[in-house]
């Protein structure tokens, strides 16, 4: 696995990311800034954001934040969202993104989705010398599919280096990731920061109670996590933190967190409070028990295969 760093003292990144999706949106400056104290308090040195969020609100933000400890920390951004892969549109985001950041090399830099449209070697040809100039540390990819990842290995293997870390989506409601992402991560020694973990809120269990949010509020949200039975899930998991006294979104993360790759769940929030349970999770002790009981809350995706026989025999 990947071991994501710190420069220059190589500390290891924190367990968690923190995600920056909402600052200068949801959350002011101020709230940005109670949320980064919230976080450093807590070891979070790990922070994601991306060129596309909130208008480039998100990054400035986040770089005037890090000013004074940025040797301690991890910066990750994302390029390509929108205007395609290609080498001229990537770099004009990333010039741009490190102009918001105040920063000459950012730590992580991800493609934030694949371009089917776009030779994926002009691509990694791209980042394999934003790599070699220093300007970046480790390349990242984000809602890759298994085969396009690993299209990328056996392209990078040509250009002399390999995928560095992969950011998938992942819950307890959504738990494709498990099928081959996950796995092929810990065999290609790709670090894994998965993003949702708390799926887009509903895991938090305040839509059992009436509450509102995204999922209310943003229709790609309602209709990603809007499926029955995913709220069903959500119930159970607020019943269950229930009896043990702790939040849901606790044991959201939490549980994310346990999965034997070894993920970073990359946590976030609008408010220092409403992150807090996010937090609570780094010290939150899962055994193999309770995370067995959390699992059965939701639908197991199928093996690649769908030899469904050979799954339930631990094959």
């Amino acid at each position: 696995m990947t071991h994501i760093l710190t420069s220059p003292d190589g500390t290891p990144a924190s367990r968690f990311a923190f995600g920056t999706m909402q600052f200068g949106g949801r959350a002011d400056a101020a709230q940005s800034a109670e949320i980064f104290a919230a976080c450093r308090t807590a070891g979070i040195t790990h922070f994601d954001t991306a060129w596309v969020y909130t208008k480039g609100h998100s990054e400035e933000i986040l770089g005037r934040l890090i000013k004074g400890e940025r040797d301690q920390l991890i910066i990750a951004s994302k390029v390509g969202y929108t205007g395609g892969a290609g080498a001229q549109n990537m770099q004009a985001q990333f010039d741009t993104s490190r102009a918001r950041l105040q920063l000459d090399c950012i730590d992580i830099l991800y493609l934030h989705r694949f371009d089917a449209q776009t030779d994926l070697r002009e691509t990694l040809g791209w980042f394999a010398a934003r790599k070699e100039a220093g300007d970046i540390r480790y390349i990242g990819l984000s809602n890759f599919a298994a085969w396009q990842v690993m299209k990328a290995q056996m392209l990078g293997a040509e250009l002399g280096f390999s995928t560095d870390i992969l950011q998938p989506m992942y819950s307890l409601v959504k738990r494709q990731a498990e099928v081959e992402i996950l796995p092929m991560c810990t065999d290609q020694n790709i670090a894994i920061a998965p993003y949702s973990p708390l799926g887009g809120g509903l895991l938090t269990g305040k839509y059992t109670t009436g509450g509102t949010g995204r999922l209310s509020e943003d229709a790609r949200y309602n209709s990603r996590y809007g499926q029955a039975w995913m709220h069903e899930t959500a119930s159970e998991l607020s019943a269950l933190a229930d009896n043990l006294g702790v939040s849901p979104a606790t044991l959201a993360v939490a549980w994310v967190a346990a999965h034997p790759a070894a993920p970073m769940p990359i946590i976030s929030g609008r408010s220092a409070e409403q992150i807090a349970p996010s937090l609570a999770a780094l010290d939150f002790q899962m055994d193999a028990a309770l995370y067995d009981q959390i699992e059965a809350l939701s639908p197991r995706p199928a093996p690649a295969t769908d030899r469904l026989e050979e799954q339930e025999l631990g094959a």
